[in-house]
């Protein structure tokens, strides 16, 4: 091969090259932009969940530290009514695919503040529900899905160490009830819960870290 033909081929090739790497970075999806995700927490969300998401009403989920991933879903959920709240749906209703991506991004970016739980009589019953499961029953232990420490798994499973026991344990009996019919795995699970055991890994769950 000449110098010639060799420097044509080099020349063609870093062009090939530098012409799919724009591909890539034309094509790759947008970074969340966390500025613009505390604006729509603060302009919208804040009234109900705090500015930051931190522990706000025990009626209210905390959002602080909950993956990013499982917020966008739930959020379009909502908007698209397969997950059902009338405040929800009228929220996410006025939000953007790059707003749930945005206010997610925030909400994950902060550090979650410990919970505790309140009910000392029900937390051996909750660990061990948490922990180990209901055999005879066939049910599942918590922590298989949302891990040992509460941590869950990004969109699949949220994050539920330190939350609200009032607010999981509304959750669980929407589950029970299905009135939230969003998780068909945990409509199954719930399904099988009495009163006394929801509310006691409820609160379990508050002061898990």
């Amino acid at each position: 091969m000449t110098k010639t033909a060799a420097f044509l081929t080099s020349s063609l090739l870093g062009l090939l090259l530098a012409s799919a790497a724009s591909a890539n970075e034309a094509t790759a999806p947008a970074k969340p932009d966390l500025v613009k995700g505390q604006a729509t927490a603060t302009q919208i969300c804040a009234a109900c969940h705090t500015a930051d998401g931190t522990r706000g009403s025990p009626a209210n989920p905390i959002l602080q530290g909950q993956h990013a991933q499982y917020l966008v879903k739930q959020l379009t959920e909502f908007k698209s009514g397969q997950r059902r709240n009338a405040v929800m749906q009228g929220m996410a209703a006025t939000l953007t695919d790059e707003d749930m991506k945005n206010v997610a991004a925030f909400y994950a970016s902060k550090q979650a503040k410990p919970g505790f739980a309140k009910n000392a009589g029900l937390v051996t019953l909750g660990e061990r529900i948490y922990r180990g499961g209901i055999a005879d029953r066939q049910i599942p232990a918590c922590a298989a899905c949302h891990s040992p420490n509460g941590a869950g798994m990004p969109a699949q499973y949220p994050r539920l160490a330190g939350q609200h026991s009032d607010y999981t344990e509304l959750q669980m009996n929407a589950f029970r009830s299905g009135t939230r019919a969003n998780s068909l795995q945990m409509n199954g699970v719930a399904a099988k819960m009495n009163d006394r055991e929801i509310k006691a890994v409820s609160d379990y769950i508050a002061g898990l870290r």
